[in-house]
């Protein structure tokens, strides 16, 4: 008797690697969904907006944990284009967290998918380090929607961060100022089956992208095949 709980207790430990990667899996699956349902709409991010972001980031379902202080809890993935400009295709992602602010009361605990663009390389690089407050460490701002990229935007097109929600079917751009996002290494050892930091996942190339990120970087290659901007 001892030897078969032994012996299961084995084959516990042996699957849970593999339970992990399938839990991360989803997650960039999802984040694949997420983009490319966005990217359907007649009214999603502008093109010229898109066209000059060097990073994505995409956090499906965030939700509010705390009543009465908003704060937010979500896991997602970003994914940069390659080369020191940022101006070559889009690399393997790698896995994001998204924690704390206020927006959760805006949101009314609704569980909500956040899309996040990087617009500079100071912003993407930092993000890929170390933890960064948006607002504080890097500007950020709620991003325009659809055609409605005019004068009135300009303030918010010169952000290193612009950010987008959607729940319940309605897609804005939100401002989530005062929340953290960080790289979330232990999810990227679950994912890719070993030791491997985020800087050298997006920049390094040390590991090739995953299948389940095959719907994610199709969409953002068809949607946006070449950077614009000045890098």
């Amino acid at each position: 008797m001892n030897k078969i709980i032994l012996g299961f207790a084995v084959l516990t430990l042996l699957a849970l690697p593999a339970v992990g990667q399938e839990k991360e899996e989803d997650r960039v699956e999802k984040a694949g969904t997420v983009i490319k349902e966005i990217m359907d709409l007649p009214d999603d991010v502008p093109q010229d907006v898109i066209d000059r972001a060097d990073c994505v980031v995409v956090l499906p379902s965030v939700l509010k944990f705390a009543l009465g202080i908003g704060g937010s809890y979500g896991r997602g993935v970003m994914t940069c284009r390659g080369g020191t400009n940022f101006h070559g295709p889009w690399s393997a992602p790698t896995m994001m967290a998204l924690e704390g602010g206020s927006f959760g009361l805006q949101l009314g605990g609704q569980a909500t998918d956040f899309v996040l663009l990087l617009m500079s390389a100071k912003s993407a690089s930092s993000i890929l380090e170390s933890k960064v407050k948006l607002g504080g460490d890097v500007s950020a701002a709620a991003g325009p929607v659809g055609r409605n990229v005019s004068a009135e935007t300009d303030v918010s097109l010169r952000a290193e961060i612009l950010s987008y929600s959607r729940a319940r079917g309605l897609f804005a751009g939100i401002s989530l100022a005062g929340s953290t996002l960080r790289p979330d290494n232990d999810a990227n050892k679950k994912l890719y089956g070993k030791e491997v930091s985020a800087k050298d996942i997006v920049f390094g190339k040390a590991v090739p992208a995953p299948k389940s990120a095959r719907v994610l970087l199709a969409t953002l290659t068809k949607k946006s095949p070449k950077n614009t901007s000045k890098n």
